[in-house]
């Protein structure tokens, strides 16, 4: 019988150590879901290699382009269909990219983001600068597309410098266009807080000597090239960052929803200057990135914004670049 009570004991316990594993299993499973969700997303910026440059896009922030509004020369029922192509629904998220140059002399800056002009959604682009390893300090030059509020915005800081070593450049005919007051008075009523934005900004560093706009396509930097993409603004600026070879246009506001004007170059946007222009600018720089097969630095284009353009027949398409944990390898 002896034997019998050991066995009856020897199952009980294995019985009971079954038992306090699932509760065991159960309260775990339970306060793992309990976590609360996160929401927030990691730091903002994406390096990549470039020859012997550094290139690193440092997001300033995303919001909701009202695309409704917003997209002029092309029908209503095209924009649904090729958003829904792409699994988007209005309004889009749209980032604001900007892309820092290290040539192993330089630190070049190529756009600034939006600073506190679009609210609470942007400006995150100086937290992004310090988190991928660079101080606002550091950086030698900061090249402008073009002075809208979402590209010129990020020089300032509580209306001072947020780069105070550097010397900021922009197309002339840019600078001429919106630092004009002239001009404010002829241009559509929701621009005018664009002229009010462009002189805020570039003031500290007018006062400062630093600030000194260029003429023409030129080389401002041994590997960085001028490019005229004229119509968004008057004096729109690609840059061309070249380096053993490799090629990279940081193209500025060619296109603004990816979805739509790769399939449409037609496609415009309300804030266009002109919109002819700005249509033959773009499928000027579609050709180009193309046929050269360059790496595109996009402003709009969903961060980091670095990609190439394939021709798809009479459209385009957009390739972006494959994930690297460790840039250069």
């Amino acid at each position: 019988m002896k034997w019998m009570q050991q066995k009856w004991e020897m199952h009980a316990g294995m019985w009971w150590m079954f038992v306090v594993s699932l509760m065991a299993s159960a309260m775990c499973a339970s306060a793992f879901a309990a976590a609360p969700q996160v929401k927030t997303q990691g730091s903002g910026f994406y390096r990549i290699i470039l020859g012997g440059f550094e290139v690193t896009a440092l997001l300033d922030g995303t919001h909701p382009f009202p695309i409704d509004t917003v997209v002029k020369d092309v029908p209503k029922a095209e924009i649904t269909r090729d958003l829904q192509r792409d699994f988007l629904q209005e309004p889009v998220q749209g980032s604001i990219n900007a892309f820092l140059i290290n040539t192993g002399s330089k630190l070049i800056l190529i756009d600034s983001g939006a600073g506190v002009l679009y609210g609470d959604c942007c400006g995150k682009l100086l937290d992004n600068l310090r988190a991928a390893g660079y101080e606002p300090e550091q950086i030698d030059e900061v090249l402008l597309t073009h002075l809208h509020k979402d590209h010129v915005g990020g020089i300032v800081s509580n209306g001072q410098m947020a780069f105070p070593n550097a010397v900021v450049r922009v197309s002339q005919i840019e600078a001429d266009y919106w630092l004009n007051p002239a001009n404010k008075s002829k241009a559509t009523a929701f621009l005018s807080s664009f002229f009010d934005a462009a002189s805020a900004c570039v003031a500290p560093y007018v006062v400062a000597g630093r600030f000194k706009p260029f003429n023409g396509d030129v080389e401002l930097e041994t590997g960085i090239r001028t490019v005229a993409l004229p119509g968004h603004t008057p004096g729109h600026t690609g840059y061309l960052v070249e380096s053993e070879s490799q090629d990279l246009l940081v193209w500025g506001d060619v296109i603004h929803v990816a979805s739509i004007q790769l399939q449409n170059p037609a496609a415009s946007v309300e804030y266009d200057t002109s919109a002819a222009d700005a249509q033959r600018s773009r499928r000027l720089a579609f050709e180009l990135a193309a046929n050269k097969r360059y790496l595109i630095g996009a402003a709009h284009v969903a961060f980091p914004g670095l990609g190439h353009v394939r021709k798809n027949g009479d459209k385009y398409d957009w390739v972006p670049v494959n994930y690297e944990a460790a840039p250069g390898r």
